[in-house]
């Protein structure tokens, strides 16, 4: 079958949802009102017509039973959890199923001895962490959106967030899945124990695959100790952008151990400010944020101030409450409140960086255009939005801006998404990445997985 066949062709008449229902009774549901509240998801992405049913499942049999009858019929499937993506992963197909697993969200056991967590992909993952705390553990990642996003949906896109300098990305927290396949069948991936080289690394697969492979109906993460000793934060303001990404190169090649280093645009903090004051003070041009835990965190916090003073800072401080992370964590929301509503993420190495802001600046002034920027600079991972006027004809003008902050990226050997994935928004610049080798070899698995491509068809890859 070729890509093309996998593209979803509305049915002419609507699926009889008889057995279905006869196997999942009030979990599935045709009301239009119900399906149209979790019809897309956070992005710009505008769905084209209306799913024709939604299944809440609270069971793995639930999600068998609902792909198999999918497969069956050739219905298409979107796979669901908070609707916090970014890239229209998540939204509605024309008369196809929403798969919403927002009510598995049972912690099903916390084991200290070997840090690792059972959960199901509906708990939130900010609910885990704290969860984890009480055993004196925590969980690594940790996107911006904590509090409200899903660990299902986190690996479905391979999530960072604010720890990915100390803690690394999503996959590197998951040890092991039990995913439903297209069909219905269930499969186990990985193991609880540190070492597994037995067969293919499927648990790798599955992690940021975007619910194109199969289903995540429950996850073994790794949990990590946490650090004793005390916790500083710091910031430091700069009147060039340029400066600011020369110190946090430093910062990332020395033997600092830094857990969080953020970097955000001077629009950007007088928008938080603005939406929600929180001391961030309006930098000249940038600032960094950032925080070191741990026993030798004082010194490392005095070691990142004296690095930003050697590069220029205006301004640098370190602190000892966590005010400022809060205040990168209400970025998004302040943005969209101030007119700001069109966002993606790319990612850059670290030592260009620099360049990066100064090319995202040229490119506003192209475009005539308001661009913020607010980046997860330890990893290079960068977040900006641009102002659009709530229309269609506002968000595709935007949506250009975007793309050619996304081949600025790439031509400083970056990539086109660091965290939030393809999704429908991102799908027609994958050529742009990867090479047609790479592309067929990627669909090539898909066909193995889903031969009917029901499962989130003409997304991701």
């Amino acid at each position: 079958m070729t890509e093309a066949n996998q593209q979803h062709r509305t049915p002419t008449t609507g699926p009889d949802f008889a057995d279905l229902r006869a196997a999942l009774g009030e979990r599935l549901t045709t009301d239009p009102a119900l399906i149209a509240n979790v019809a897309r998801d956070s992005s710009r992405y505008e769905p084209e017509g209306s799913p024709a049913a939604l299944v809440t499942a609270r069971d793995t049999a639930d999600v068998q039973a609902t792909l198999a009858w999918a497969n069956e019929h050739g219905v298409p499937v979107s796979v669901r959890g908070a609707g916090t993506g970014l890239a229209g992963g998540a939204a509605g197909y024309d008369g196809g199923l929403i798969l919403s697993l927002a009510e598995m969200n049972q912690i099903i056991s916390i084991d200290p001895a070997d840090r690792l967590a059972d959960v199901q992909p509906g708990v939130i993952t900010a609910v885990l962490d704290d969860a984890a705390r009480q055993h004196g553990l925590f969980f690594p990642p940790d996107p911006a959106s904590a509090r409200t996003s899903t660990v299902g949906g986190n690996i479905a896109t391979n999530a960072g967030g604010l720890r990915c300098i100390a803690h690394g990305v999503t996959r590197d927290a998951v040890a092991a899945l039990e995913v439903v396949l297209a069909d219905g069948t269930v499969i186990h991936t990985g193991a609880r124990t540190r070492k597994n080289v037995v067969g293919l690394d499927l648990t790798s697969l599955f992690v940021g695959s975007e619910g194109t492979l199969g289903v995540i109906t429950q996850a073994t993460v790794r949990l990590k100790s946490v650090p004793e000793g005390p916790v500083r934060t710091f910031r430091a303001s700069f009147d060039a952008i340029g400066a600011a990404g020369d110190a946090v190169t430093e910062i990332v090649g020395s033997a600092v151990q830094v857990e969080v280093l953020e970097l955000l645009d001077a629009e950007s903090v007088q928008l938080i400010e603005q939406y929600q004051p929180s001391g961030l003070q309006v930098p000249g041009a940038a600032v960094l944020i950032g925080q070191c835990v741990g026993p030798g965190a004082d010194h490392a916090a005095r070691r990142v101030v004296e690095i930003c003073a050697r590069h220029g800072a205006t301004e640098a401080t370190d602190l000892a409450d966590e005010s400022l992370l809060e205040a990168r964590r209400i970025a998004n929301p302040a943005l969209r409140a101030a007119g700001l509503r069109v966002s993606c993420d790319v990612g850059v190495p670290v030592s260009r960086l620099a360049e990066m802001f100064a090319g995202i600046e040229r490119v506003a002034e192209q475009h005539g255009r308001r661009v913020s920027v607010v980046a997860h600079a330890g990893d290079g991972n960068l977040h900006p939005t641009v102002e659009a006027a709530d229309t269609p004809e506002g968000y595709r003008v935007a949506a250009i801006v975007l793309d050619d902050i996304t081949r600025l990226a790439l031509s400083l050997g970056g990539t086109i998404s660091g965290e939030h994935g393809i999704g429908a928004v991102k799908r027609h610049e994958l050529p742009w990445q990867l090479d047609a080798g790479a592309l067929a070899a990627q669909r090539a698995i898909k066909l193995a997985l889903d031969p009917r491509g029901i499962l989130t068809p003409g997304r991701a890859l």
